[in-house]
């Protein structure tokens, strides 16, 4: 696993190289395998960083009609919601950009009755768009990933059921803190990833992320495991943060 921290002014720095560095690996999976296969975030940073996907000169970087588009996480509402991390994604960035096509956006269906069933047919969809050997995790080409206060990434909650799952990649999970249901992609699923991408900003990241740089892998951020690991952070959450070795 290769880890590596980058500290950066302040939000809009912080989206800039969330962008690019979203262009970069789609550039790269589509040059090498003929697709990018790419699974979203939610939180407050991709609402940053969608508008600047949509304008030149990144708007032209990127053949979009080659991306199979996921989600890592959302919440159990309606996709019209606000609080729908597919909803708000549909409405910043997939609407804008050109050669978008219904079959190869896979909405999360977090909001169905029968939690368990839709997330055994959202892993059921990723089989399908990947054809993993031997019914391996999907390897994704790049996950965003986000981390709140509390050290949790996408879903994963600390004290919640599915930080142990390793048998299904797709859950629904109780959180805890929040005492409501979201479904969220499991370990196995983010640590068979290429490439994970953790965009952080805010104050009240701090001491979470110190945890994490320190190397503090009780925290559900801290247990990702994959390939490669990039941070883009923010100075404010940085704030006091010791230097990555």
């Amino acid at each position: 696993m290769t880890t590596e921290f980058r500290v950066l002014p302040d939000v809009s720095a912080v989206a800039a190289a969330a962008a690019d560095r979203l262009i970069g690996a789609a550039q790269a999976a589509i040059g090498e395998r003929g697709v990018f296969r790419v699974a979203l975030s939610g939180g407050s940073t991709p609402k940053a960083v969608y508008p600047l996907l949509t304008v030149e000169p990144r708007l032209a970087m990127v053949e979009w009609d080659r991306v199979e588009w996921f989600w890592g996480d959302d919440r159990s509402v309606p996709p019209d919601d606000p609080e729908s991390n597919f909803g708000v994604a549909r409405q910043m960035l997939l609407s804008r950009l050109p050669g978008i096509a219904d079959e190869r956006v896979h909405r999360m269906p977090a909001d169905a009755a029968d939690r368990d069933a839709a997330a055994r047919a959202y892993a059921a969809e990723m089989e399908h768009v990947f054809h993993p050997p031997d019914h391996q995790p999907p390897r994704f080409d790049l996950i965003w990933l986000g981390m709140g206060a509390d050290g949790h990434t996408a879903s994963l909650f600390p004290g919640s059921e599915a930080l142990d799952v390793d048998d299904r990649w797709v859950v629904p999970n109780w959180a805890p803190s929040l005492e409501t249901w979201r479904m969220t992609f499991t370990y196995p699923v983010l640590d068979a990833a290429r490439l994970v991408i953790f965009v952080v900003t805010g104050a009240d990241k701090r001491s979470a992320l110190r945890q994490v740089r320190e190397g503090d892998s009780d925290l559900p951020a801290g247990r990702v495991d994959a390939e490669r690991i990039e941070w883009l952070v923010d100075a404010a959450s940085a704030a006091g943060a010791p230097s990555p070795a």
